[in-house]
């Protein structure tokens, strides 16, 4: 354990967001995505894991170290359902109220059609398979920056 860091934030996980620079992706997927073929393809090339968690509390988790790119239209984005591309399920609506209780203001998910998130996914630094076992469960955050202490 260490003090100030989320426990659900394993060593792995940690070695990823600490060695991401700006504008890298990250993918936090379901259980059902394509998940270990996808990360083989990635910059870190190994699959992430944190089990047993729902996609909100992961990224409550990785967002609690990791700031949002804050000139990128696409800091966050969210798979789109297929043949409803403007529904926002419930698991998404979760991440979002993550989102904005991070970032103190609402700046919504980008939407991203199911094929282009898997070609995204691909370019991605990481994916990061959660316990979720919701459809579409799957998320694209683009990490930002740090400003120096004044």
């Amino acid at each position: 354990m260490l003090k100030g860091i989320d426990p659900r934030l394993n060593a792995d996980v940690l070695y990823a967001l600490r060695a991401m620079g700006h504008g890298d992706a990250l993918v936090i997927a379901d259980t059902n995505f394509p998940s270990d073929s996808i990360s083989r393809q990635t910059v870190l090339g190994d699959l992430l894991r944190m089990d047993n968690l729902t996609a909100a509390e992961a990224v409550a988790a990785v967002l609690s170290v990791m700031p949002l790119d804050t000139f990128a239209v696409d800091f966050a984005g969210r798979m789109e359902i297929v043949g409803n591309p403007d529904e926002v399920p419930p698991v998404q609506a979760e991440v979002q109220a993550v989102i904005d209780a991070e970032e103190g203001s609402h700046r919504p998910m980008i939407g991203i059609e199911r094929f282009d998130f898997y070609e995204r996914a691909k370019q991605s630094y990481a994916v990061i398979q959660t316990g979720e076992r919701r459809f579409y469960g799957c998320f694209l955050f683009r990490k930002g920056v740090i400003p120096p202490e004044v």
